[in-house]
């Protein structure tokens, strides 16, 4: 729009005329700055033939850039050796560098946001592009000249120290976990809560009980102990969702709350009782089908700065949508939108449990007693590399291991990935009338509170 874009060029003749004469210049320069730092092509140029001789462990001066800007055939290009000549004599002082080079990030940050700026506005004029594909690419390339700024400092393991102290000491102070409640104390006991920054993937088989799993873990944080949880369900709407976790809260059955059978008064007065904790919860349900996995991401910085969210639940990985330019390969995708996943956990420092899908194998093999292994998670070997922790969800009866009619609620919770503890197995039921696990211990309190109630009910009957 004829204004000029951001640059420093006799900046950018002194950061080059710096490394052209301080050997110690070339590696602060080289650590902040890359080619496009520089607006003008010909200091771009110099640049590059500068960061070539690095690679090959040779030394800079104005006769080593001049062989290799010959070599490349550019030395004309950048006005011969009298141009690299004058450069040297543009030094302010080598020991300003560090300064320069901030300059000139600084200003390629703002051409980079405007030249995402103006992609965006052409974009926006194109009635021929899809929305969703607009939002995606503008969120992507924002996000992309922000990221350029982003650079973090190397520390001194003394400071590391003293941090890792202080939170030592602050865990001594109480007692309990570090990280979010799952509401499952043999899980907890392994991995003190869910911890901030860790990607954990939650595996099975469809129709095995990943989405009702996942709904036990974000109601018991959020109605349980009032921590405020993100569910991304990009499978399932949010009144199916909400269905679910009131049958869960209720104690009533599925086929009342869908409607099949009708509600008592008694069980209306139930429902409105039981209900008032999980209306006040602080959870947060996002039913977005097939988001962008860039739109996910800024939804949930969104949620972590102004709700304070701190788990979240995505349901699941597969059906996210990664970079437009990779949906030719699908194995590449998924390996894009495990690698987000993971990077947005660090950087928010929440943790994500992610849902995935299993490969057909897990339900073929037979040697390992039909339990899933680490290979089989689907469509790409980035999602168990990416993964803090890789749960699977394991049920006998499902896979064809047991006719047992009693063994259906049998369930077992596989720990077959953990980055910072311990593995294994948790034995768990699931009570698939109430859309809920429970650990055996706890189905049996409430076996045992069941016949109770039936044995008052028939002391009452006979005495009647």
């Amino acid at each position: 729009m004829g204004n000029k874009p951001p640059q420093a060029l006799d900046v950018e003749e002194a950061v080059l005329g710096a490394m052209l004469l301080e050997p110690s210049c070339v590696d602060l320069a080289m650590e902040d700055l890359t080619p496009g730092c520089f607006y003008d092509q010909k200091h771009r140029v110099i640049f590059e033939a500068i960061t070539a001789l690095v690679l090959d462990h040779s030394s800079i001066d104005i006769i080593t850039v001049s062989a290799k800007l010959t070599e490349r055939g550019q030395l004309e290009e950048v006005g011969g050796p009298v141009a690299l000549a004058n450069l040297s004599e543009k030094v302010g002082s080598a020991a300003h560098i560090e300064y320069y080079t901030k300059i000139l990030r600084q200003k390629a940050i703002q051409r980079d946001l405007i030249k995402a700026s103006y992609d965006i506005l052409h974009a926006a004029f194109d009635d021929t592009v899809n929305m969703e594909d607009l939002m995606d690419k503008a969120q992507t390339k924002v996000y992309d000249a922000i990221q350029s700024s982003r650079r973090k400092e190397v520390q001194e393991v003394g400071t590391i120290i003293n941090e890792a102290l202080i939170g030592i000491q602050g865990q001594q102070e109480h007692t309990g976990l570090s990280g979010v409640p799952s509401g499952f104390v043999s899980l907890d006991r392994i991995t003190m809560g869910w911890q901030p920054s860790d990607l954990i993937i939650l595996a099975a088989r469809p129709s095995v009980g990943k989405t009702a799993f996942a709904l036990n873990l974000a109601r018991n944080a959020s109605v349980d102990h009032h921590m405020p949880v993100a569910f991304f369900s990009l499978e399932m709407s949010a009144i199916q969702l909400v269905k679910r976790l009131m049958v869960t809260e209720s104690g009533l059955s599925a086929e009342k709350i869908k409607g099949a059978d009708k509600l008592a008064d008694f069980e209306w007065q139930q429902l409105e009782y039981k209900l008032k904790n999980l209306a006040k919860a602080p959870l947060y349900i996002d039913d977005t089908p097939s988001m962008p996995v860039m739109e996910f991401r800024a939804k949930a910085k969104n949620l972590v700065k102004n709700k304070k969210v701190r788990l979240i639940v995505v349901d699941y990985l597969q059906l996210m949508q990664g970079p437009a330019e990779l949906k030719a390969v699908r194995e590449q995708e998924v390996a894009a939108i495990s690698r987000t996943l993971k990077a947005t956990a660090k950087e928010l420092d929440v943790p994500i449990i992610a849902l995935s899908q299993l490969s057909r194998e897990s339900v073929r093999r037979n040697g390992s007693q039909g339990k899933p292994l680490l290979s089989d998670l689907r469509e790409s070997g980035s999602i168990e590399q990416d993964a803090d922790m890789v749960l699977f969800i394991h049920r006998p009866d499902f896979v064809g291991m047991s006719e047992d009619p009693e063994s259906k609620e049998i369930t077992q919770l596989i720990i077959a990935k953990h980055r910072n503890g311990e593995t294994g197995d948790i034995d768990m039921r699931f009570k698939s009338e109430r859309i809920k696990f429970m650990e055996p211990s706890e189905a049996l309190d409430q076996i045992a509170r069941g016949a109770v109630d039936s044995a008052m009910n028939n002391s009452n009957f006979e005495n009647e």
